[in-house]
């Protein structure tokens, strides 16, 4: 039985995430194409493994022969020096969007990030139409990828949902993440409706499981049905109330970003 699609491009496979969609996007597709600069092992049953660096122009258009959408969870995860940022997520974003559209791909789903709008404060809520106030230069190079993207489709056609991922680990390591935690199987659904809604145009869709506190409106996404299962509430005793509030310099819990918008520009000169 034929699957959805025929090639389903994963990038940044041998990443976090990466490990865990592995196998979750199988049924999908008929050929799961992995994709990253680092190894991934052995391809397995209804894989393709092919080893590129996103900074690469030419192995960028090759990788997307043929493929129909692109899950692109690729680049560097993390703050780091702009030099690198460039290389690997603007560059590499910029040449992976340039590649889907002369190869025709339908659909990219942009592994975007909460650190988009990490300067936001904890007492703000705010929706897709909210400002970006990026809290890094891994922020920065996320803005990128949403402004290349949204180019993309008024330009081209080429749709996109821009997932702003919050906090997606196994349980919140803090309670900051009780407010930004996206389980596992949220993620996936998440992807799912991204992939398989109709239309999406482009869309910014806030990445949270169903938590008990929220600091985003996701209704301007509301086509794609997106409905999180999951709560960060199970892990409310991890974090028990104190009645001690922390310190009015404590950036990491007046911001968004947390330890991102509380570090500053440890990378520069």
């Amino acid at each position: 039985m034929s699957k959805p699609f025929k090639r389903l491009l994963l990038t940044g496979a041998a990443g976090g995430l990466g490990k865990v969609l592995r196998d979750r996007i199988k049924p999908w597709a008929d050929v799961v194409v992995l994709s990253d600069i680092a190894d991934m092992g052995e391809a397995r049953e209804g894989e393709e493994i092919i080893q590129c660096d996103l900074a690469d122009k030419a192995a960028v258009m090759k990788l997307l022969e043929g493929v129909e959408a692109v899950l692109h969870f690729g680049g560097i995860s993390t703050e780091n020096t702009f030099e690198n940022i460039m290389q690997a997520n603007i560059l590499g974003t910029y040449n992976l969007y340039e590649a889907a559209h002369k190869q025709g791909t339908k659909r990219i789903i942009f592994a975007s990030s909460n650190h988009t709008i990490g300067y936001y404060k904890w007492t703000d809520y705010i929706d897709a139409d909210s400002p970006t106030r990026p809290d890094s230069f891994y922020g920065v190079s996320k803005c990128f990828g949403e402004s290349l993207s949204r180019y993309y489709y008024d330009r081209t056609g080429l749709e996109t949902v821009c997932l702003r991922i919050g906090s997606s680990f196994p349980e919140p390591a803090n309670p900051r993440m009780l407010v930004t935690w996206l389980s596992y199987d949220d993620l996936e659904e998440a992807l799912r409706c991204s992939l398989f809604t109709p239309r999406v145009g482009h869309t910014i869709l806030f990445g949270a499981s169903a938590n008990p506190a929220s600091w985003w409106d996701n209704s301007k996404a509301a086509h794609l049905g997106y409905v999180p299962k999951d709560s960060s509430v199970q892990f409310s005793d991890k974090f028990p109330d104190t009645g001690v509030y922390p310190a009015a310099d404590d950036l990491a819990t007046v911001y968004q970003g947390g330890g991102f918008a509380a570090v500053g520009p440890r990378y520069q000169d």
